[in-house]
């Protein structure tokens, strides 16, 4: 250990998972160490589930040519072991299988590293091999604060045989729905991601520490509870770090037609990059669109996985349905870049699945929300637009699975109400202003990441 001072610079290594969900907020805190400069060591899961992830990779080392980029090669996996027909869910668990081979790759670096921040999933596997490293180990949880209590309670809570028979009651913090939460912790059975939140929360107490990319404005009483041990005892400091800032390197040319609008008016509509609805839903969403008579940009996805989705518009929504959706609105299939689009001033609303990338770019942007969950955090995340003011929520639209089809005059007076709604749009704005607030020279965020990387240099150890 060295007594250099402040003369030492931290080398921190990072692993994110699978999706744009985990990468994106990963390549954000890498560009904020970055510009505190903090040397840091990116470990890319290779290959990458989506053409998303992939691009925005080689953007981001292309834009911050000063970060380290090292491959985890993924082991191959026979699909009937994964327990999970989600693709996402499966590359999880092909990096959990495959975490042994970071061993070598963190005592190869140069210099030694500081501290290891590892994503949420990866807690269970990728802990004994730091601790047998003698590296201390952050885990980086990618949803809000409320989302992380029931991440690290949800193992003391289980009934006989591993299931939930009432609502969650959160110590410290009150009742979680049995509503809200993502239906495959309910099932009786076995799935991945029941394992990875049992697995995972467990474990989370024997790490250095939580990063949270969250505020305190927004989350103070969950933040509170949380480090309080109210929640769970023995939990290590959970650390707001949010809002994570747009990076330079996602931007891309904008669209012409958003150009040509006018301030305030568009509706932005996206479900994020591994949401995919049903073909009924989709003609019934436009519908709805349409029939609202409001501007709107719409990010039509059809398929969970990018590369899998190259059907045309006129095959999704038929010929009939395109053209009137031309008459106030835009529908595209091609990526956008959602960050762009929420800074853009004719974005006046975001219909959203409530991804917490998606709530901390409206939030950054002061965008209003019409929350509709699709699966996962969602229904959490939905709850928290609702109680800060960002947003409305309709909840008997449910979870937007296929099985029940909201119907396009729902949809037509939902997004009238929120479009006319004044008052949204001012709570929006100041919850914009909260945000960059945190994130300035005395913000609490600020203040918190300057703290911690005083913390990693006390761990240098120099050759």
């Amino acid at each position: 250990m060295s007594d250099s001072g402040d003369l030492r610079v931290p080398h921190v290594a990072l692993l994110p998972s699978a999706g744009m969900g985990h990468l994106t907020p990963f390549l954000r805190l890498a560009a904020l160490l970055a510009s505190h400069d903090v040397c840091v060591t990116f470990i890319a899961p290779n290959p990458t589930v989506s053409l998303a992830e992939s691009q925005s990779l080689s953007n981001f080392l292309m834009a911050f040519p000063q970060i380290t980029r090292k491959q985890l090669h993924l082991l191959p996996l026979d699909e009937s072991c994964a327990n999970s027909e989600d693709p996402f869910y499966y590359h999880f668990e092909l990096i959990r299988r495959s975490s042994h081979l970071l061993s070598p790759l963190l005592s190869s670096l140069s210099p030694p590293l500081s501290a290891m921040i590892t994503d949420m999933s990866f807690t269970s596997t990728v802990l004994p091999i730091t601790d047998s490293l003698g590296l201390p180990n952050y885990i980086f949880f990618t949803s809000s604060a409320k989302m992380l209590t029931l991440y690290v309670s949800f193992h003391t809570m289980l009934g006989p045989n591993h299931t939930i028979k009432d609502d969650l009651q959160v110590p410290g913090l009150g009742p979680i729905p049995k509503s809200r939460m993502p239906p495959p912790l309910l099932q009786e059975s076995n799935n991945l991601l029941k394992t990875f939140f049992i697995e995972n929360g467990k474990k989370m107490t024997e790490s250095s520490g939580i990063l949270v990319n969250t505020y305190e404005s927004i989350e103070s009483e969950t933040l509170a509870a949380l480090n309080e041990g109210r929640v769970l005892r023995k939990l290590p400091s959970v650390i707001s770090i949010g809002p994570l800032a747009p990076c330079f390197f996602e931007t891309s040319q904008q669209l012409q037609w958003l150009n040509d609008q006018a301030t305030g008016s568009v509706l932005y509509v996206s479900f994020g990059s591994r949401t995919a609805m049903s073909r009924e839903q989709i003609r019934e969403l436009g519908d709805g669109l349409v029939r609202s008579g409001c501007r709107f940009l719409w990010a039509v996805k059809d398929k969970k996985v990018d590369i899998e989705d190259d059907e045309k518009l006129t095959e999704v929504l038929g010929e009939e349905l395109l053209e009137r959706v031309k008459k106030n609105g835009l529908a595209v299939k091609n990526w956008l870049n959602q960050e762009e689009i929420l800074s853009h001033p004719a974005i006046g609303g975001f219909l959203s699945h409530c991804g917490w990338n998606s709530l901390s770019e409206a939030l950054w942007n002061g965008v209003r929300v019409l929350a509709w969950p699709q699966h996962g955090d969602q229904k959490v995340n939905a709850d928290l637009v609702e109680r800060i003011g960002l947003g409305t929520w309709d909840k008997s639209w449910g979870w937007g699975d296929r099985e029940t089809v909201v119907k396009a005059e729902d949809i037509a007076q939902t997004v009238s109400e929120i479009m006319g709604n004044d008052l949204l749009k001012l709570q929006a704005l100041h919850i914009r202003d909260e945000a960059r607030r945190a994130v300035g020279d005395d913000g609490s965020s600020t203040k918190s990441l300057a703290a911690l990387i005083d913390t990693w240099k006390k761990f240098q150890v120099l050759p």
